[in-house]
């Protein structure tokens, strides 16, 4: 039999067609999940131009890339973080370490202070004087006259005194005396801290020995009516020596010292 072709022109499929159906074709092998075993090097090929084509690789590069930046802001960022904790940290413990040097300043200055109120307080009342009985008074005073004292006056003063009444150092100062005195019966000579000496005569008993410092206020003997008396008293003068005859005024002296009488 005889085979007749209709007329006109017949042509073969152009190029786009072919890579249509090669296209075509290569979807359907990769359904069937074979496109990877048996495509052919030309078909392999053909697919990844049309990977490049669609622009996948291009946008997997920028993505990389923007989260590199985004990774390394990041760390940027929590650097700058860490170095300003460590410097709020080191400011706190400068500023810490500051306030307790401030503070052990004022603690060293405030026992500083404190020790010099003691020692002013002890110099004060070492070189503070008082009356040589408490309370007492002046019964007989300085320079009056009679037969009763052998310079014809008297060469001190007499303060009022119970026998056994507490008899105390006007004064700090060293004892340069403690015994029999003649007339003054039992007495007491100080040389007190200023130069000047102090005694305390017709005493009932004597509590020092000779040497012994004392203080302004401390008890030195008990008062009495020994040696040349007329009745329990003491006799109490002030000197600018230990003996007798350089006597001052000893209300004049005690005033001098700040002592009411």
């Amino acid at each position: 039999m005889a085979f007749t072709r209709a007329t006109g022109k017949h042509r073969a499929p152009n190029r786009l067609t072919r890579r249509s159906a090669q296209v075509a074709g290569i979807a359907a092998l990769a359904t069937a999940g074979v496109i990877g075993a048996t495509a052919s090097p030309a078909l392999a090929a053909d697919s990844a131009a049309t990977v490049e084509t669609v622009g996948l690789t291009q946008v997997t590069a920028i993505g990389s890339s923007l989260a590199a930046q985004i990774e390394a802001q990041a760390q940027a960022q929590q650097h700058q973080a860490d170095l300003a904790a460590k410097a709020k940290a080191e400011a706190e413990a400068k500023a810490k370490a500051e306030a307790k040097r401030k503070a052990e300043a004022r603690a060293e200055e405030t026992r500083k202070a404190e020790a010099r109120a003691a020692r002013a307080a002890e110099r004060a009342r070492l070189n503070s004087f008082r009356l040589p009985v408490a309370g007492s008074y002046v019964t007989t005073a300085y320079k009056s006259g009679g037969s009763l004292w052998s310079s014809g006056s008297h060469s001190g003063v007499d303060f009022r005194a119970a026998s056994g009444s507490s008899v105390v150092a006007v004064g700090a100062g060293t004892v340069v005396e403690a015994g029999w005195g003649g007339a003054y019966g039992n007495n007491i000579v100080l040389r007190m801290t200023d130069g000047t000496y102090t005694q305390y005569g017709h005493l009932s008993s004597i509590g020092v020995q000779v040497g012994r410092r004392v203080s302004s206020g401390q008890q030195i003997g008990l008062s009495g009516s020994t040696g040349n008396s007329t009745g329990p008293h003491l006799h109490f003068e002030a000197r600018t020596t230990p003996r007798y005859g350089s006597d001052m005024d000893p209300v004049a002296y005690l005033r001098s010292h700040g002592v009411r009488l």
